[in-house]
């Protein structure tokens, strides 16, 4: 009787210790999150952001994300620009209505976090690093792609003013689940 109380008390330490190691923390997205973009010819913001977040800065190992941005949430402050920008020469939103993120990893760098994963738009995904900090349960990231890698938008006529460099400033403030 004694060996099975033990045996009971050991499997249930384990189970206790597996459960307490593996549980991140859930985050939901805020409201007030931000995902801004610029570059030559091209500003704005996209109004509609979904997803899941798991992250724990004491427990990195078992951090993972998945993002998705809605292309028709664009707004550039223009009207046109908008809808030119929905278009087939560059989103082409009725085909590829969402820009999705879905992250491999994370590490820690002497200034903040990197999280490595697949960023994927108009179809085309490619794997990317994207550099962030977590203070007060928000995560901040300013990095860059280029448009040309994801097919968005061409080299000709005004479309060539567009720079191919396109920054984005991300900020995603969060809340326990």
């Amino acid at each position: 009787m004694k060996k099975i109380r033990s045996l009971i008390l050991i499997g249930l330490t384990i189970v206790i210790s597996a459960y307490t190691f593996t549980n991140s923390l859930n985050w939901n997205i805020s409201e007030e999150y931000e995902v801004k973009f610029s570059g030559t010819d091209a500003e704005g913001i996209f109004k509609n952001l979904s997803g899941n977040i798991t992250f724990d800065e004491k427990n990195i190992d078992s951090a993972h994300c998945n993002l998705v941005i809605e292309v028709k949430s664009i707004n550039t402050g223009n009207g046109m620009k908008n809808k030119h920008a929905l278009s087939d020469n560059w989103f082409s939103a009725e085909k590829y209505p969402t820009i999705e993120f879905k992250s491999n990893s994370f590490a820690k760098t002497k200034t903040g976090y990197s999280v490595f994963g697949k960023l994927k738009i108009r179809g085309i995904e490619k794997e990317i690093t994207v550099p962030f900090t977590f203070v007060n349960s928000t995560f901040s990231s300013r990095f860059s792609i280029n448009r040309m890698d994801y097919k968005v938008g061409t080299m000709k006529g005004m479309m060539k003013k567009v720079s191919n460099e396109i920054k984005l400033d991300i900020t995603i403030p969060v809340n326990k689940k």
